[in-house]
């Protein structure tokens, strides 16, 4: 049957409170009032909270005619990094929580299953939906229970290599439908391979037209027709391979139903009805229009796939924008620099890298772990890379760090972006583990600029620093007091540096790095105002911490309450490893230092909170810190 589907004038939905089963029972021919309401309803709410809009708009009516479909919660429905979830959450009785959307304790931007049974597994980062759904299904086919996962999986996770080992873990028993949805687009628009398939595959339709008329003829054969159909259906992967080029989703295990038009309601309703009837996982490929229904998104997807919150600009200048003007500066000069990153050229700040030397330029699509080996790979032959990749990501290349650049100490330049806390994305997204991790792996450098001036002299001293190294910086701007205190120097790695004498430290010492020395600049500020002289040290590496607790020691001299206070984790962080190396040259230091740091691993607040008061990193904890201590 043809569509009927039109775009309609928004109409009145409650859509405080809306559940799957008030959306059953919502008639056919009001569907399109409901996407229309629910894309009017995302307009609004996401530009006041900030948050992911193009892809949500995109996904609308394929969300809806999922909850159609399928029985949330006994059916799991997953969504593949989870951004695009919105509407969901709007289907499943959260609409009035969109006021807390993406704030520390409020409403995720990401599924999360503490939120609601009807978010199955959380998410944050990319390509975990198959292997998480494969899961479920084979718990559910053990069980005996009947339900249906769905995973909902765009193009651009695609690319992420644990989908494909996923695929290998495949059974045919599996009550699996994985809905593939491609708007050739992750946060930038998709490369690589694989991308290049699936656009090949959504152009082939011919072999799903001659499946469905073969059927269609043959059932109306009176008496042999449905006999006739099944025997020949036993050869129709032969036929198939003879007329049609291989599909390497069936060839894996899958029944195949596509390409679907995912903005058309009847169609995916359609799709997804087959796909319940086969028995065997099914793989339906839509395709939709990131932003649809909202102009500006459907001609700038990229520019709304993540917008600030009402009020707030993008800034024009950036730690992430100064980075890539640097690369490019010394890319003019040297034919060796590379620049690497994984689906995120916009994101890094690499896409103006990517327009001044796009033979130089590579995404590797979401796919970190290969991101940091490829770049071993050319560190080995001699070249020059730089990989940008944000703290939350790298978490993914831990073994590739380790195994293919530190064990053979390649010159690999790791720049680690979106360090520190993540207010608006919550814990899925906190870069406070970098440190941590990276700090326990032999050879790599640690560098930590608090200033514009900090990370183009570190980048420089990366270009020739023969080792692994790590350049860490926040999604900030920067302080312009931090850089009139702490003058960078013109040569050599960021400095340790104190906005005091050697010889004259205040009794109040706050030792820290990077950016958040800002807060700590605050918080000497509030005890000064109170009589308490209150000093701050800046310490522009960290690893390998011999050296930086060799340059420390004199600054410590003469104080004699000090905190050691990071926008990290303690267990493992820089202030425990400083402190370990400190004692051995000044026991003293016992009862004398302390570390404000992540307690709670994970810095997820249950209501909506400050987060850098919760985490204890606020100007005011850190100043209590200090004066607690002298009332204990």
């Amino acid at each position: 049957m043809k569509s009927k589907q039109k775009e309609s004038e928004p109409v009145s939905f409650s859509l405080s409170h809306l559940t799957p089963r008030e959306l059953k029972e919502i008639p056919d021919e009001k569907i399109p009032a409901l996407c229309a309401a629910i894309r009017s309803f995302l307009v609004d709410a996401v530009g006041r909270s900030g948050g992911h809009l193009a892809s949500n708009l995109g996904i609308t009516e394929l969300t809806v005619a999922i909850h159609r479909v399928m029985d949330s919660p006994k059916d799991h429905i997953l969504f593949d990094v989870g951004h695009q979830s919105y509407v969901h959450k709007i289907l499943t009785g959260r609409g009035g929580d969109f006021c807390t959307l993406r704030t520390p304790g409020g409403l995720s931007g990401f599924t999360a299953r503490k939120e609601s049974p009807h978010d199955p597994f959380g998410a944050g980062h990319s390509s975990t939906s198959i292997s998480a759904a494969l899961g479920f299904a084979e718990a559910d086919r053990l069980n005996g229970s009947g339900a249906y996962t769905v995973a909902v999986i765009g193009d651009g996770a695609f690319t992420g290599g644990m989908v494909h080992e996923a695929f290998n873990n495949l059974c045919p028993d599996h009550r699996l439908i994985v809905i593939l949805n491609e708007n050739r687009m992750s946060i930038s628009k998709n490369r690589g391979s694989f991308a290049s398939y699936l656009a090949k595959v959504r152009i082939s339709k011919g072999y799903q037209r001659w499946k469905r008329s073969t059927k269609s003829i043959l059932a109306r054969v009176p008496l042999i027709g449905g006999p006739l159909y099944r025997l020949l259906s036993g050869a129709k992967d032969r036929i198939k391979r003879a007329l049609f080029p291989g599909n390497y989703f069936e060839q894996i295990g899958f029944y195949y139903i596509g390409p679907v038009a995912g903005n058309n309601y009847e169609n995916v309703v359609r799709a997804l009805r087959d796909a319940r009837r086969i028995s065997r996982p099914v793989l339906i490929h839509v395709y939709t229009k990131k932003g649809k229904g909202y102009e500006p998104a459907e001609k700038a997807p990229e520019s709304y796939h993540n917008i600030p919150p009402a009020g707030r600009t993008r800034s024009e200048n950036s730690f992430h924008t100064v980075m890539a003007r640097e690369l490019i500066r010394h890319a003019e000069r040297d034919a060796d620099v590379l620049a690497i990153t994984a689906a995120m050229g916009n994101g890094t700040g690499l896409s103006s890298f990517e327009a001044a030397f796009p033979d130089r330029f590579y995404d590797v699509g979401i796919a970190e772990e290969h991101a940091l080996t490829f770049a071993a790979g050319l560190a080995a032959s001699g070249k020059k890379p730089f990989v940008a990749i944000y703290s939350t990501f790298l978490q993914r290349a831990y073994d590739n760090i380790l195994h293919d650049i530190a064990l053979q100490d390649l010159p690999v330049r790791i720049l680690i972006d979106r360090t520190g806390l993540a207010e608006q994305d919550g814990a899925t997204h906190h870069g406070i583990f970098d440190v941590a991790f990276l700090s326990q792996i032999p050879g790599v450098r640690i560098l930590t600029p608090a200033t514009y001036a900090d990370l183009a002299r570190d980048l420089s001293f990366a270009l020739a620093y023969p080792h692994p190294i790590a350049i860490r910086y926040p999604n900030a701007e920067e302080d312009a007091r931090v850089a009139a205190l702490f003058p960078a120097e013109e040569e050599g790695i960021s400095p340790l540096r104190a906005d005091f004498s050697l010889g004259q430290t205040p009794r109040r010492l706050i030792v820290t790095y990077g950016t958040f020395v800002s807060r700590a600049l605050d918080a000497a500020a509030l005890l000064r105002g109170r009589g308490m002289p209150c000093g701050v040290v800046l310490l522009g590496g960290l690893a390998p911490y011999g050296e930086s607790a060799a340059k420390l020691l004199p600054y410590l001299s003469g104080a004699e309450r000090i905190l050691f206070a990071e926008e990290g984790i303690r267990a493992g962080g820089a202030g425990m490893l400083l402190l370990d190396r400190l004692l051995l040259s000044d026991p003293t230091l016992a009862y004398r230092a302390r570390i404000a740091a992540v307690e709670d691993g994970f810095a997820a607040p249950d209501s909506p909170s400050d987060l850098y008061d919760y985490a204890g990193l606020s100007a005011e904890r850190l100043a209590a810190c200090l004066t607690d201590w002298d009332e204990a």
